[in-house]
């Protein structure tokens, strides 16, 4: 079983030195069936380039051969390594995350129930106080949760979020047709 911890300490250390933040990494199969997928963004756009993906993956996968040439493979079976950009439906998986996306639409599941019992909601981010959670249920109001206690926690693709997350940039985009185009 690969220490998570100490790759994900790894690849965020290769991630950081190209200037991208590191949004989540998972190993996910079994045998020899494994994929390390490695989610990233740039600070300033929240996107990746397949060029930044091409690049985070060379340097990741080089840095997995020298450890793998001393001795010390982190992931014992063969996988496949995937670098990505955490793409418009985002996971949540850092206290910021619920911040920055403050006022969109999220689908939250919870390690242990809240109040009501509730292990799943589906609410509007209102923020984060400390290290708590803010979500505005429809259902049940205001809820106040432990990032803690947040199990996964996934953007829904709403008109809102699709206009916030237009690309700032378009490199590598074919073609970019905007509504008063189609009109």
């Amino acid at each position: 079983m690969a220490d998570m911890a100490a790759l994900t300490a790894m690849i965020e250390t290769e991630a950081k030195a190209l200037g991208f933040d590191l949004v989540r990494v998972s190993l996910f199969g079994k045998g020899e069936d494994q994929t390390l997928q490695i989610m990233a963004e740039r600070p300033d756009t929240r996107q990746l380039t397949i060029d930044d993906c091409a690049v985070l993956s060379r340097r990741v996968s080089d840095r997995l051969d020298e450890m793998e040439a001393a001795g010390q493979d982190p992931i014992e079976d063969a996988y496949r390594l995937e670098v990505s950009s955490p793409g418009i439906d985002r996971p949540l998986t850092r206290l910021k995350d619920f911040a920055d996306w403050t006022g969109h639409e999220a689908r939250v599941h919870f390690a242990e129930p809240i109040e009501g019992g509730r292990k799943q909601v589906k609410a509007v981010l209102a923020g984060v106080e400390g290290g708590q959670v803010l979500l505005d249920d429809p259902k049940s109001g205001r809820i106040i949760t432990d990032f803690s206690n947040v199990a996964s926690a996934k953007l829904i693709l709403t008109d809102a979020l699709i206009s916030a997350t237009v690309p700032l940039s378009t490199e590598g985009a074919d073609e970019i047709v905007t509504q008063e185009q189609e009109d």
